[in-house]
């Protein structure tokens, strides 16, 4: 089984780039989509084409043109229960999850908040994650096996990003970002891709200016955390990082079963 993830800043740009045809070919089980920034009564019939690989579910922002997720799913899949958000209209007017139940997991699908270059949304970001390890508390004291996976927005070690010294002050590097990061490990989850690597350098993410993806100047910011009781059943991880139409790429796990 397949599950890829990508934060495809405004899918209808990557559909014009024509990016969408490396789902298509790829056709992972499952599809998560992040800052979609769109609805979908936003594509043009053929965009609704393209995406016709996958039944699709949608969790739109509030707010036009901002935020929002999609999850794609296969049509022998497509029967799983789906919620979109937690329950918790602070959060949930942003279209920042989706939940679907695959009876031996339950997976998340999200785009957790940028903390803002003033640092302005960090309490906001930090509460999300907050209230993000109290479901998966829930859950795991239930005996359900969780998988995390989207654009986490914060990169958790030094190895993780390029430059982490001019970053300390950076969100997305401030040391309580990360330390959420270590909660979630502490709290029965497992980095999937770092625990298979733990030495290699790879992201997942490159700034838009200064020919940062040529020159590979990135940040890790796109995971899969995955309940430590579904690690044995964890293949691989794939960062696909010559995949183009976006700032980020996707990123793939791969399940035995």
């Amino acid at each position: 089984m397949q599950i890829t993830t990508w934060n495809v800043n405004g899918l209808r740009s990557v559909l014009n780039k024509d990016a969408y045809a490396w789902i298509a070919a790829e056709r992972p089980d499952v599809v998560c989509l992040q800052e979609i920034k769109a609805r979908p009564d936003q594509l043009k019939a053929d965009q609704h084409t393209t995406m016709a690989t996958h039944q699709w579910v949608w969790n739109p922002a509030e707010r036009p043109g901002y935020s929002g997720v999609a999850t794609g799913l296969l049509p022998d899949l497509a029967a799983a229960p789906t919620t979109n958000g937690f329950g918790t209209e602070l959060f949930d007017r942003e279209g920042r999850v989706i939940r679907s139940d695959h009876g031996d997991f339950i997976l998340f699908n999200i785009y957790f908040p940028n903390g803002s270059r003033d640092h302005s949304r960090v309490p906001f970001k930090l509460d999300f994650y907050a209230r993000l390890l109290d479901l998966c508390d829930e859950l795991h004291a239930q005996g359900r096996n969780v998988i995390l996976t989207g654009d986490f927005n914060t990169s958790h070690r030094e190895i993780d990003l390029a430059n982490p010294k001019s970053n300390q002050k950076t969100t997305g590097f401030l040391p309580a970002e990360r330390a959420w990061i270590d909660r979630y490990l502490e709290h029965g989850f497992v980095d999937a891709w770092r625990v298979l690597y733990p030495d290699r350098v790879q992201y997942t993410w490159w700034h838009t200016i200064s020919r940062a993806r040529e020159r590979n100047v990135g940040w890790r910011l796109d995971y899969f955390l995955v309940s430590e009781n579904l690690m044995d059943q964890v293949r691989d991880v794939v960062i696909h990082d010559e995949v183009m139409g976006s700032d980020h790429c996707p990123v793939s796990l791969y399940l035995k079963n």
